[in-house]
């Protein structure tokens, strides 16, 4: 199935109602429901755990002395992390086609605002689809280009842990997840490494290597849709645009950590910066597992259980949870929906664009 848009929304870089909506109704397929169950389970054991130890008339004292300029300022960090998403986006995929930073930057936040209303973080697949219509780019490119930037995340993270537990006491169970991580981190990137230098070898020795003709017809030496995967992985890998992208891999939760620190310094926390990037990894590790939206119950148990680290309080780190929460998610809910509805979708469209995404694949026309 082909998903064809009006010339208005590819130029424009927004869709209609009509391109919105233009797949054809199906009869809705009959899918498991465990996974929204289990986030929504897991989100209210969290919340039940968080809340044994809060206190309300104390979080009312703490939330009425917190200092706002702080806030204003974790904010606009938290927010220009996005933006860096947004132009890692656009590097990865400049080897395929100039994607318009724009448009990357609003197909983000289009996709934060999904995540904030729906559970298991279907963003992911909303911003694929909006900017692989808006530029013309081919599904599986963006969704590879998305893949990308998980594992750039995962490595980063691996390492900016490792680094701070050289200056931060980690107790056993973190240092044995953090082993664990960085094992992991390793054994991915060892085998993207070997495939990028396998391909580049084999393409320099001839670069027909993966498509050769013989008697007129084409025979790749891998399955179709394998080898498109390889060969871009490969082309993102050896990019000149690559290396910017792992500088913006860095800036992105460089903000993020700042804007968390500046989170702790206005609600009266006082650690070193180290702590709050110890918390938003612990944070980062816990919202990757199905969650309920907007990642609630989630967020506020990681983030508790990142502070246990530190001589903070538990009733003080329960109520700096809800703050940390509501202070950062605010500002993406409104830039999400602004940037949602520049897109021509509504929350209605929004719910049904989403549940079409799940039951077909559209397969924009690639970018010459």
């Amino acid at each position: 199935m082909t998903a064809r848009f009006s010339p208005a929304a590819v130029s424009t870089g927004y869709l209609t109602l009509s391109d919105a909506t233009q797949f054809a109704p199906v009869a809705p397929a009959r899918k498991s429901n465990v996974l929204p169950f289990i986030g929504y389970g897991l989100a209210l054991i969290s919340l039940v755990l968080v809340f044994r130890d809060f206190h309300l008339r104390r979080t009312i004292r703490e939330f009425s002395n917190v200092s706002w300029k702080w806030v204003f300022l974790g904010m606009f960090f938290d927010v220009l992390s996005y933006y860096f998403q947004g132009l890692r986006w656009k590097l990865l995929l400049t080897p395929f086609c100039r994607v318009r930073l724009i448009r990357a930057i609003r197909a983000v936040f289009a996709g934060l605002f999904a995540n904030l209303v729906f559970p298991l973080r279907p963003g992911e697949v909303l911003r694929s689809f909006l900017l692989s219509s808006w530029e013309d780019i081919s599904w599986g490119r963006v969704l590879g280009s998305v893949g990308v930037e998980r594992l750039i995340d995962l490595v980063v993270a691996t390492a900016t842990l490792a680094v701070a537990s050289l200056f931060v006491e980690l107790p056993p169970r973190f240092r044995t997840a953090a082993d664990t991580l960085g094992i992991v981190a390793l054994i991915l990137l060892a085998i993207v490494v070997g495939i990028i230098l396998y391909l580049e070898f084999k393409l320099t020795r001839d670069p027909n290597y993966f498509g050769v003709k013989i008697a007129g017809k084409h025979h790749p030496h891998l399955p179709n849709r394998w080898m498109r995967a390889l060969i871009g992985l490969h082309t993102m890998g050896t990019a000149p645009s690559f290396y910017p992208a792992v500088l913006a891999s860095m800036l992105l939760p460089g903000c993020q950590m700042f804007a968390l620190w500046c989170m702790m310094k206005a609600y009266g926390i006082e650690l070193p910066f180290l702590a709050a990037v110890v918390v938003l990894l612990v944070i980062n590790i816990g919202i990757s597992l199905p969650n309920a939206p907007a990642n609630v119950g989630s967020y506020q148990f990681f983030c508790v259980l990142g502070l246990s680290v530190f001589p903070v309080e538990r009733s003080t780190a329960a109520g700096f949870s809800i703050f940390a929460f509501l202070a950062l998610t605010l500002p993406i809910a409104f830039l999400g929906f602004a940037a949602l509805l520049r897109s021509g979708l509504s929350v209605r469209t929004l719910r049904e664009q989403m549940m079409q995404l799940a039951q077909k694949r559209p397969t924009p026309t690639a970018c010459p």
